[in-house]
């Protein structure tokens, strides 16, 4: 296959007149087909001998064909696909992570089109793991895609996550996020939790050895089913800026580059511009 990607490659230039040589979405659907393989498979083959997926060559002067690659090779559980979980899966497949755990049991109905980028009139009442899937695929063919039509549970939820590299929280129920971060210390993996409510929220990252969410929101067994999200509702351009800090840690923690929010929460409010950290302690 090596000597076929090299024969589909060519010569190209950034806009800032960087040389690079690049592989087209075309050849590397068809090369998958060829040889029976993955999409994914296919661009990490190019990235290893130096030719950058096209798909990916605006990634370049940011990451590098390394980087680009150990994305790839990726895996991550996003759970809740809904105002949070819909945005961050389309930030993460355009970024070329490889493979993506897609984990909801809801289906659409009509109050989730302000704000849930997965949602349409036509499809109100699917499954909202169906219509995430089809949507990476859209978006990214080379994408490994495992749907999950379930709500997470004790019973489940470590059968689900198990092998993330990072899992991501983008639920709207207390409890079931208490569930998630003890499966996620349970198999070893980062968890990157945000909230919103009205046009706030929060973001943090938690490791396996953290306290993590109890320094939040308190023992969970105190916990009602909804946070403030029940009160304050959720507003559209709130729920992206979120969803992009959620995708930066996801980001920094697969390549072990930049600062985490490891016992810290970032606090946004768009209403009056601020943005703060907060030690967790």
């Amino acid at each position: 296959m090596l000597n076929e990607v090299k024969k589909l490659s060519c010569p190209c230039k950034l806009p800032d007149g960087t040389s690079y040589t690049n592989i087209s979405v075309e050849n590397i659907v068809t090369l998958a087909k060829d040889f029976g393989v993955s999409g994914q498979y296919v661009e990490i083959i190019a990235l290893e001998e130096g030719i950058v997926p096209e798909r990916y060559a605006r990634n370049m002067k940011t990451f590098s064909q390394k980087d680009q690659a150990t994305l790839l090779k990726s895996q991550i559980s996003v759970v809740g696909l809904g105002g949070l979980g819909g945005a961050v899966i389309e930030i993460l497949a355009r970024v070329g992570i490889g493979t993506l755990k897609l984990i909801d049991g809801d289906t659409f109905e009509e109050s989730n089109l302000n704000r849930q980028f997965l949602s349409a009139p036509d499809v109100l009442e699917n499954s909202k793991a169906e219509t995430a899937a089809k949507r990476v695929n859209r978006i990214n063919s080379s994408i490994v895609v495992r749907t999950y039509s379930e709500n997470l549970t004790e019973t489940n939820a470590i059968e689900f996550i198990g092998n993330s590299d990072v899992v991501v929280d983008c639920l709207d129920n207390l409890k079931t996020r208490f569930v998630l971060e003890s499966a996620s210390k349970k198999i070893g993996s980062p968890l990157v939790s945000s909230a919103v409510a009205g046009v706030s929220g929060h973001v943090t990252t938690i490791f396996p050895e953290d306290e993590g969410l109890v320094l939040i929101y308190g023992k969970d067994g105190s916990l009602v089913s909804k946070g403030a999200e029940a009160s304050l509702g959720c507003l559209p351009h709130a729920v992206t800026v979120l969803a992009a800090l959620e995708c930066s840690e996801v980001i920094k923690i697969i390549l072990n580059r930049g600062d985490v929010l490891k016992n810290r929460l970032l606090i946004i409010d768009l209403m009056d511009n601020t943005l703060e950290v907060l030690k967790l302690l």
